[in-house]
C-alpha cells in the first residue's frame, strides 16, 4: 500500500476506499463459475493444496475454526471432518455472492451446522481469543490493508492458536516463472472469457498474484502482526505457499 492513499488493484493504482468495491465486482462476476475455474486454473491441483493447508493447521476435535474468504466452502468441508460435532466452524467472506454460493454448496454436502458471517478481514467482528485456527485461503492478496488483516487475525486467535495463509505466491526458479507468466497472462484470461464470459476478472486475478508479497516478506508481515514461529511451505515450485504462525 502506498503513502498517498492509493493501492493496487491488479497492476492499476486506485484509491484505497475504492478497492473493496472493485474486488467485490470481480467475485460477484465469477462466483457461479468459481469451482469450475479453479479446476481449470490449477488443473485440479488446488484440491491438493487445500488438503495440505488443512493438514498443516493441526486442527483437532472440538476446536473453533474461522475460515476467512471461505468462498465455496472447500476448506470448511475439510475442517468439518477434523473438528467433529463438538467443534465449530465460521465460514466468513466479504462478498455476499461468494458466501451465498458457499452456503448452498455446504448444505448440498450435508453440512448444516456451519455459522456464516459477512466480514471484512481488516476488522473482524469477533471477540479476542475466539478461535483455535484462523485460515485464509486465496483471499489475502485481495485485502487492501494486509497488515491490518493479519493483526485482526492475531487478535481473535486463542493463545496456542494458528494462523494459516494459503495463497498464490512466487515461483522459486526462472523456468517455472516464465511458464507461469505465459499461462497467467496469455492463456488464463482467454479461459476466463470462454468459460465464465469474463476476461477482465481473470486478468485481474493474474495481476493480483504478482502484486502479492513474496514468501519471505509475508513471513515478516506475520511476525510484525505478533505471530511467532512463522514459517512457510512452498508447493508446485512456489506457485502456491502455505504460511503458518502461532500465538503464544
Amino acid at each position: 500500500m502506498t503513502t498517498d492513499n492509493t493501492t493496487h488493484f491488479g497492476f492499476k493504482q486506485v484509491d484505497e476506499k475504492d478497492k473493496v468495491n472493485l474486488v467485490r465486482g470481480v467475485f460477484d462476476s465469477v462466483a457461479s463459475q468459481y469451482d469450475v475455474m479453479n479446476d481449470l486454473m490449477s488443473l485440479g491441483i488446488h484440491r491438493i493444496w487445500k488438503r495440505v493447508a488443512v493438514q498443516l493447521s493441526n486442527v483437532r476435535e472440538g476446536e473453533q475454526v474461522l475460515d476467512l474468504a471461505g468462498g465455496t466452502g472447500d476448506l470448511t468441508t475439510l475442517f468439518s471432518k477434523r473438528v467433529g460435532k463438538n467443534g465449530k466452524i465460521v465460514l466468513a467472506d466479504i462478498n455476499s455472492e461468494m458466501l451465498g454460493t458457499g452456503r448452498d454448496r455446504l448444505i448440498d454436502r450435508g453440512l448444516t451446522d456451519v455459522t456464516y458471517a459477512q466480514v471484512n478481514a481488516e476488522c473482524l467482528p469477533f471477540e479476542d481469543n475466539s478461535f483455535d485456527c484462523v485460515c485464509i485461503a486465496f483471499g489475502l492478496r485481495n485485502v487492501t490493508d494486509k497488515d491490518a488483516a493479519l493483526r485482526s487475525m492475531y487478535r481473535v486467535l486463542k493463545p496456542g492458536g494458528r494462523v494459516i495463509v494459503l495463497e498464490f505466491s512466487h515461483p522459486t526458479d526462472k523456468i517455472t516463472e516464465k511458464v507461469y507468466d505465459f499461462y497467467s497472462f496469455k492463456l488464463l484470461p482467454k479461459i476466463g472469457k470462454l468459460i465464465a464470459k469474463d476476461e477482465e476478472s481473470y486478468r485481474y486475478l493474474a495481476e493480483s498474484i504478482r502484486m502479492h508479497p513474496k514468501q519471505d516478506k509475508l513471513k515478516e508481515m506475520m511476525q510484525e502482526a505478533g505471530l511467532e514461529r512463522c514459517e512457510y511451505f512452498n508447493m508446485s515450485q512456489g506457485i502456491v505457499a502455505v504460511h503458518r504462525g502461532y500465538k503464544f
